[in-house]
């Protein structure tokens, strides 16, 4: 069997350092793991599937590794056609979650699933991270387009983005390597990403069941790492496999966050790009840094509201504003 070879990378792409394995787990911790796989089985221009999974393990200070809860769904969206969802299922069942067939998975998707089920982050806390990350899945899973269709074949126009938003992050920034492929021949350019080293390694519990992805096949990992003393580590990562077999990073952070307990507030914060598409795209890692003295109540809704523009990067939101279930995790530690 040929051993796919990775090629020639753009020459204004971002960091390529992607992290290998997963750290030992911690005595007295408590790790949150979530995955959502972003599967085209009827083709690339076939339905989108999502499929979500995430579990909270606590590791006594014994180190025994303890469940303490799963959650998993299952959504087909019309992605060609506007991003619609037209199937959804979960574990824990939330039968509200029906009245958002026909609604679009873009912008406004967070709000419409709080409106469907009010109680969903309070009663299904990692149900809710997972749907939570619909919005953004979808639109990253555009990727296996541009990386899967034969060279100069234009995508439909209902694929992807309405519009290019020019300094919406970092990556975008008026004059930046995106937007000046999109002024020049109206497309984005095709990012290359570094091999995905194997983040799933010898300890059976470092993370829920996962499986191999199939060719064109998208994958969001999250895990936090929550200690005792308020000691909080952080990964995020999307990668792809290739039409070949082999898979690519196309983000990955880490997060290294210190909680004051008592408060609890961040007492400081720092992001390390691991991988990002394009040259430009590192300079956001500092917008971490501005959380540093923010209660964690409220961190969700004030990170969408205030981290906007090019020092921002949509993904490093996506991975702060989950520092605002710390003390959830803690609770299940038993702190």
């Amino acid at each position: 069997m040929a051993v796919p070879v990775l090629g020639p990378l753009h020459p204004r792409h971002g960091t390529h350092a992607p992290t290998s394995g997963t750290p030992a787990r911690a005595a007295g911790s408590v790790r949150r793991t979530a995955t959502t796989d972003m599967l085209r089985p009827e083709g690339l221009t076939g339905p989108l599937v999502l499929l979500g999974r995430a579990r909270d393990l606590v590791t006594t200070p014994e180190g025994t590794a303890r469940v303490v809860d799963e959650a998993s769904c299952r959504a087909v969206v019309e992605f060609v056609e506007g991003r619609i969802l037209r199937e959804v299922e979960s574990h824990p069942a939330r039968p509200a979650l029906q009245t958002l067939i026909g609604t679009p998975v873009s912008s406004g998707f967070r709000a419409a699933v709080l409106a469907a089920d009010p109680s969903v982050p309070d009663e299904a806390g990692l149900l809710h991270l997972l749907l939570d990350d619909f919005p953004v899945t979808t639109l990253v899973s555009g990727f296996a387009f541009g990386a899967g269709l034969p060279a100069g074949r234009r995508l439909p126009l209902t694929v992807g983005r309405p519009m290019f938003g020019r300094d919406q992050c970092a990556g975008f920034a008026h004059g930046g390597t995106i937007m000046n492929e999109v002024d020049a021949t109206g497309r984005a350019p095709l990012v290359t990403g570094p091999v995905a080293p194997a983040l799933v390694d010898d300890d059976e519990d470092g993370w829920h069941a996962v499986g191999p992805l199939p060719a064109h096949g998208m994958r969001r990992w999250r895990r936090t790492d929550v200690r005792s003393d308020g000691r909080v580590d952080v990964l995020y990562r999307d990668s792809h496999v290739r039409p070949d077999g082999l898979e690519t990073v196309i983000h990955e952070y880490t997060v290294a966050a210190q909680i004051d307990l008592i408060g609890p507030t961040v007492v400081s914060c720092e992001a390390v790009p691991r991988v990002l598409p394009w040259v430009e795209c590192p300079a956001a890692a500092a917008s971490a840094q501005r959380l540093a003295g923010l209660p964690l109540a409220g961190l969700r809704s004030h990170v969408r509201a205030t981290f906007t523009g090019a020092s921002t990067c949509t993904h490093l939101n996506d991975t702060l504003r989950g520092l605002e279930d710390v003390p959830t995790l803690l609770r299940l530690a038993g702190v």
